[in-house]
């Protein structure tokens, strides 16, 4: 899959590429809050970037961690200088003691040594590797979703993903284990067919919405196979999409309980992702999350914009701009 998408992004760009950056996912994706404390080292109190970097290094130097688990991110959430609390840039400041609050992000050693060996192995190396939510925010959010509070969340194939932003910083991440294919895995036994026709029914015809679809409405599966025969209900494929789909956001509700913020993101959450294409997506997700609910395209790219400019493309177009950052 690397020596695929290698060779045709260095087709495209017409450059070799030495180095990638890098987005890993899975549900063993974690994250924790962590401190770190140090002295600030100039003479006259005034605390530089040498300090800051040092408070961060002291996040991953005082958090255990166990041996099948490794740092993925140390994303500063605020200082505190002194007495003087919730600070976002102690730079230039004085004091004396400098901490940080601190969000840290994990994910699994082996899977981060295969992803490491496959790139070496296809002739390349990263030079970044990013949780997944954090680079489909990247894409996605404005720094005014960030500041308001938002929740992002990134439907894809295996898994779905999320990333709530408060204040403008990561305040939540998690990645839960469940995604689009198993829709597609559910018309499959549903309608008794190929997972490649429950696939081309689920794009063709499918919808989250089982109300807005008549009851007599069929489709006629030979249109996607010869060997079928069958006419199927397009009511019961909606209604089976309907209830994944239901079910998939009743699992990022619940993650949004679990930190207090349940219905309480003004600016609401924004899909991403293949399954946020679905027809009826955002009015499942407004009523089940009861939240303002928008799709997500990424931001203004200059050059390949047309190619990209889709939900499909948040988490990659998020590593580019990550990246360049």
């Amino acid at each position: 899959a690397i020596n695929t998408a290698l060779e045709q992004a260095e087709r495209m760009a017409g450059h070799a590429a030495e180095r990638a950056a890098v987005s890993v996912s899975g549900a063993d994706l974690l994250c924790q809050e962590a401190l770190g404390v140090v002295a600030v080292g100039r003479a006259d109190g005034e605390v530089t970037e040498d300090d800051t970097t040092r408070v961060m290094d002291e996040v991953e130097a005082r958090l255990t961690m166990p041996l099948n688990r490794e740092i993925i991110h140390v994303i500063p959430k605020d200082y505190r200088l002194d007495d003087i609390k919730n600070i976002k840039d102690p730079l230039g400041m004085r004091g004396v003691r400098l901490e940080m609050n601190a969000l840290v992000v994990s994910g699994s050693s082996s899977h981060l040594k295969n992803i490491h060996r496959s790139l070496d192995h296809a002739g390349t190396a990263a030079t970044h590797i990013v949780a997944e939510p954090v680079a489909s925010a990247e894409a996605v959010l404005t720094l005014k979703q960030k500041e308001l509070g938002t929740v992002l969340v990134n439907m894809g194939g295996s898994t779905t993903s999320i990333a709530v932003y408060e204040d403008g910083d990561l305040l939540h991440l998690a990645v839960l284990p469940v995604g689009a294919s198993h829709i597609t895995n559910d018309i499959a036994i549903g309608l008794r067919t190929s997972i490649e026709i429950a696939e081309a029914v689920k794009l063709q015809y499918g919808t989250a919405e089982a109300k807005d679809v008549p009851k007599k409405e069929e489709i006629d599966l030979s249109l996607f196979d010869s060997e079928e025969s069958d006419m199927v209900s397009r009511h019961h494929v909606a209604e089976i999409i309907e209830a994944r789909l239901e079910e998939i956001l009743d699992f990022v509700n619940t993650e949004l309980r679990n930190i207090g913020r349940e219905g309480l993101l003004p600016g609401g959450a924004i899909l991403t992702g293949g399954g946020a294409l679905l027809p009826g997506a955002v009015d499942v997700a407004k009523k089940i999350l009861r939240l303002p609910v928008h799709t997500g395209y990424p931001k203004s790219l200059s050059g390949i914009l047309d190619e990209v400019d889709n939900p499909e493309f948040a988490t990659v177009i998020g590593l580019v701009m990550y990246a360049e950052k």
